[in-house]
């Protein structure tokens, strides 16, 4: 287990070492000048000059590489060319917003889709399979802003359940801030809540066909008994390294969904630094979701390989 664990952590440097080069070199390739853009088209050259030398854009490729990467690693994410403030915080800030968001949609998702996976797996077949297989191809082929969108007409507009956007704040109280957060975890959980009861379902079905689950049968086990007792439990596997994945993406995907409600989270913050031309901040606030993305994986592998020794076995 501990060669196994090596293994997986030395690869996850790398993947980690492999992101921030490219990362790096996808941006420094994008057109404009950061300087330019702040100073305007007439600045002068030597102002530009000065500027970019304040800004560390003076120095060679590989330099402002190794000291950004450098200060990622010490937890020095430089300091934002737009607000001019260090980009830690206001990463720490918007952070507090897209990590609850993305836990709320996880467990919208988990609550919904577990028991409608194993609906459907007890009645494959029937009427309620068909529907539920219906609904969650529907909700894989809406798109979650358009989604979103009809939530904000109908429940905010309308009905006037819920504010069309903004967030009040944590110190506006735990359950005001989660009201507002309901609304864009629905649009986040909807089509992820559609693809993990499809994965419960088959992976469910493929053991339900296991010659143990027969075994239990055949033992005196009701087929309810077989269900829960064992069944479920070994079916939970492979839908525990989707849930991983699922919540990489919530953290990582959420941009749309922040632009569509106002949220102040991460996926705002790296479409207005975009738009601002704040390289430094889009550098930093993707780096830091690519290392959600890895960390996740990482972790969901070492529990995988920790619950299917066969795994650790076979690698």
């Amino acid at each position: 287990m501990l060669q196994y664990f090596l293994k997986r952590l030395l690869s996850l440097g790398l993947s980690l070492v492999a992101a921030s080069v490219i990362i790096f070199l996808a941006l420094e390739v994008v057109p404009g000048d950061p300087a330019s853009y702040m100073l305007g088209l007439n600045a002068q050259e030597d102002t530009l000059a000065a500027l970019r030398e304040e800004l560390g854009l003076g120095g060679s490729i590989l330099e402002r590489y190794a000291a950004w990467a450098g200060g990622l690693l010490v937890g020095d994410f430089g300091t934002s060319y737009t607000y001019r403030t260090p980009v830690a915080g206001m990463i720490a800030e918007r952070l507090w917003v897209s990590l609850p968001l993305a836990v709320y949609a996880l467990v919208l998702s988990t609550l919904i889709a577990f028991p409608a996976g194993i609906w459907a797996a007890s009645r494959r077949g029937s009427h309620a399979d068909g529907a539920v297989m219906g609904v969650t191809q529907l909700g894989i082929a809406i798109p979650n802003f358009w989604f979103a969108m009809l939530m904000v007409l109908v429940f905010a507009i309308n009905l006037r359940w819920f504010s069309a956007g903004g967030f009040p704040g944590w110190d506006a109280g735990f359950f005001a801030a989660m009201k507002a957060l309901t609304l864009p975890a629905i649009a986040l959980a909807m089509p992820q809540a559609s693809i993990l009861t499809r994965v419960m379902r088959s992976s469910l079905l493929d053991t339900l066909g296991e010659d143990f689950i027969r075994t239990a049968r055949a033992k005196g086990l009701s087929k309810g008994q077989a269900l829960w007792r064992h069944a479920v439990r070994n079916a939970l596997i492979p839908v525990l390294t989707i849930l991983g994945l699922q919540f990489s993406f919530l953290l990582a995907g959420a941009i749309i969904i922040e632009n569509v409600f106002f949220l102040p989270g991460l996926g705002r913050l790296v479409f207005q630094s975009i738009s601002a031309r704040d390289l430094i901040v889009v550098e930093s606030v993707v780096m830091l979701l690519v290392f959600a993305v890895i960390v996740v994986n990482f972790t969901v592998d070492m529990a995988y390989a920790w619950v299917d020794p066969r795994l650790r076995r076979r690698r």
